[in-house]
């Protein structure tokens, strides 16, 4: 019978990269209580230290500029922009799946 053994622990070798809240917000040139709004509504997906403090994805910057084209292009209200974005990112997916699938030849 063999022993059981733990896995071995894994280590990051480098911490990921994230902004703070003020960093993110003079990059998109959003004011901060905007970002923390945004984040509330859960149009950005931010994580929070052990001080409260919001860190957020560089990912996320494509994710504003999405947001500020949606707003712009079609006056939508905050709460909207999240619907649509999520109907956005489920179309994305449907065709992403669609295009994975094997072609049926004729016959």
């Amino acid at each position: 019978m063999r022993a059981l053994t733990k896995p071995p622990r894994r280590y990051a070798l480098v911490r990921p990269e994230r902004l703070d809240l003020d960093t993110f917000a003079r990059s998109t040139q959003l004011h901060p209580d905007l970002v923390r709004r945004f984040v509330a509504l859960g149009l950005l997906e931010a994580e929070r230290d052990s001080a409260g403090r919001l860190w957020l994805a560089p990912e996320e910057l494509s994710a504003v500029a999405r947001i500020q084209r949606l707003r712009a292009g079609f006056s939508l209200n905050y709460a909207a922009l999240g619907l649509v974005c999520d109907l956005l990112d489920r179309i994305a997916g449907l065709e992403g799946a669609l295009r994975r699938r094997p072609r049926r030849t004729g016959g």
